[in-house]
């Protein structure tokens, strides 16, 4: 299975955000080329919210190019099977923590958001990815900071698509259904 058939895979049995996932499904159906970084009408990216549950804390990388706190992500590679390994790939690289495991059931959350020319829009399909015990983190050139913070701090620093995504997430990990 391609990473492009794998993506239109997740998103018709994702459960949840409708309107959004038709976006992406329309995306992927006219454009061949929308899972890659040179498809300028837009394209999927996979990211992992970084969650360490026992401690009550979240990962959040300080974006180099937006000066942001935001979970870690990126663009597919060719070399991703699949979504959930795109975003665990990109979970790893940016944290530095070996082990990572994403939350089973697939993507938490959808987010359409603009991003400068010459492409329009980032179709991020977000998971969640639990650290394991001990976990050390290690910043990556793509980041200017890397900080833990406690799920209550995370409004203070980041945008709503964080923090959605934050409750999103945990509310999966206390067995309640997404919608």
């Amino acid at each position: 299975m391609s990473l492009h058939d794998d993506a239109v895979h997740v998103l018709e049995t994702y459960d949840g955000q409708e309107d959004l996932r038709g976006i992406y499904l329309e995306h992927l159906a006219s454009r061949p080329d929308g899972m890659w970084k040179s498809c300028e009408a837009g394209h999927v990216t996979a990211s992992a919210l970084v969650i360490d549950a026992a401690r009550g804390r979240v990962l959040l990388t300080l974006h180099k190019k937006l000066g942001m706190w935001l979970q870690m992500g990126g663009h597919c590679e060719r070399q991703d099977g699949s979504l959930a390994a795109a975003a665990l790939r990109e979970a790893t690289e940016e944290s530095g923590i070996q082990g990572l495991t994403l939350l089973p059931g697939g993507p938490v959350q959808l987010d359409r958001h603009r991003i400068p020319a010459p492409c329009h829009w980032h179709l991020d399909v977000q998971y969640a990815a639990l650290a394991p015990v001990g976990a050390v983190e290690e910043i990556s050139e793509e980041s200017l900071d890397l900080r833990w913070f406690a799920y209550d701090e995370v409004a203070a620093v980041a945008d709503g698509s964080v923090v959605r995504l934050l409750d999103r997430t945990r509310a999966a990990l206390s067995g309640r259904v997404r919608g």
